[in-house]
């Protein structure tokens, strides 16, 4: 039997792609992981290795410098990168995202002048839409973008920017209320600015500070801030699209594909749980025996084979019915909703299998029981991604009485 998770109908290229990155994460990613999550130490080397290899430009056009692949392709090869570390696949998402939202959205002097640049990793993107008490509330925004003029001034602060600090590109969605007059919808006086800036911490341009890194339980080596905007002065050329009142589509857009993604990491993660605890199963020994020839964990064993199984077709078949054009929001929350809630289920199946060992920190496998729960919230929480599903559902058996 080959490894699970395995994708049928790939092309040769898509193939070569997900060896060349496999084997990279098992060489460069793998190796180290555990040690820089440990001192929460940016992982500058594996980032470089990743712009040698394209990974940043993967699904860029090649009109602008990257390799034109499609969603399946990002996915699997996050897949991969999450099996090793998973947040070195949230510094490749939240970039993805931006550089996935100008593709769609932006104008062509806004493709013009970041894709190709993004698809190098000299530009690296950040998105921004949570606030300090907005949570999933995404219509209860109070950040503003206020028009001056040829320019608008932003004010506000927002809240759990992965890659924050190392970004130079941040899409930020504010209020925007120029021709949304009073009583307008609040999804459709929200607008998307292209916010460029120094990387780094502090005041990283004139009106815009990002405070140090937010200290987290997992999800370390990732920069994780805020972001707050004071008199913060941007160019109207750098709205996103060119026209107010797009940004919240705009970003439900990234967001959706960013759900196919976190899916992908749930599954990553939770095929790497699968192989530390199949692994040790079978060199612990109890009772005369290895653990692993005990009835009680060859039944964990396959509970966790097939959530791992099912996870991967449900995040594949999101990926391809994106790529196809078709609405893939039903897919994308299903996908996110099972395998992020079947990673923790399998992460803690594999602790429980190393026993007091998976409690110590010379095992990996207690950095990725820290690390599952983020993929519980982020992107949206379980809530609501049911939502979503519930919704979706009403609309498609919509009951003829």
């Amino acid at each position: 039997m080959s490894r699970l998770a395995q994708t049928a109908g790939l092309t040769d290229i898509q193939r070569e792609i997900l060896a060349t990155v496999r084997d990279f994460v098992d060489k460069e990613i793998i190796p180290v992981a555990t040690e820089l999550e440990h001192r929460d130490e940016y992982p500058a080397q594996i980032v470089e290795g990743l712009k040698e290899l394209g990974l940043f430009g993967l699904m860029i056009p090649e009109e602008y410098g990257g390799l034109g692949e499609s969603l399946l392709t990002y996915a699997l090869c996050v897949e991969e990168i999450a099996r090793g570390w998973m947040s070195v696949s949230g510094i490749i998402n939240t970039h993805f995202i931006v550089a996935y939202m100008l593709k769609q959205h932006g104008t062509e002097e806004q493709r013009a002048a970041f894709l190709p640049r993004m698809a190098a990793g000299e530009v690296r993107g950040a998105f921004s839409m949570s606030e300090p008490a907005l949570g999933s509330d995404v219509a209860a925004i109070t950040s503003k973008g206020i028009r001056d003029g040829d320019s608008y001034v932003l004010n506000g602060q927002k809240m759990w920017l992965t890659n924050g600090g190392t970004s130079s590109l941040v899409a930020v969605l504010c209020r925007s209320d120029e021709g949304h007059p009073e009583g307008t919808a609040p999804h459709r006086s929200m607008t998307t600015f292209l916010v460029e800036k120094e990387p780094g911490f502090g005041e990283v341009r004139p009106g815009l500070t990002i405070p140090g890194k937010i200290d987290k339980m997992g999800y370390k080596g990732v920069d994780t801030t805020e972001l707050i905007m004071d008199g913060l002065r941007i160019p109207a050329n750098r709205v996103l699209g060119g026209a107010t009142g797009r940004g919240f589509y705009q970003m439900m857009d990234g967001v959706e594909v960013g759900r196919v993604n976190v899916a992908a990491r749930g599954c990553g993660v939770a095929q790497r749980a699968f192989e530390l605890g199949v692994s040790y199963a079978q060199q612990r020994h109890t009772f005369g025996k290895p653990i692993a020839q005990h009835q009680a964990i060859q039944f964990k064993l396959a509970e966790m084979a097939t959530k791992v199984e099912a996870a991967h077709a449900m995040m594949v078949n999101a990926a391809r019915k994106k790529d196809s054009g078709e609405r893939n929001d039903l897919e994308a929350g299903m996908a996110k909703y099972l395998a992020s809630e079947y990673c923790k289920e399998v992460v803690e199946d594999a602790f429980r299998i190393h026993g007091g060992y998976g409690f110590s920190k010379e095992y990996e496998i207690e950095r990725l029981y820290r690390e599952a729960p983020m993929l519980l919230i982020g992107e949206g929480t379980a809530e609501i991604q049911k939502m979503i599903i519930g919704r979706r559902l009403l609309e498609e058996y919509r009951f003829q009485g």
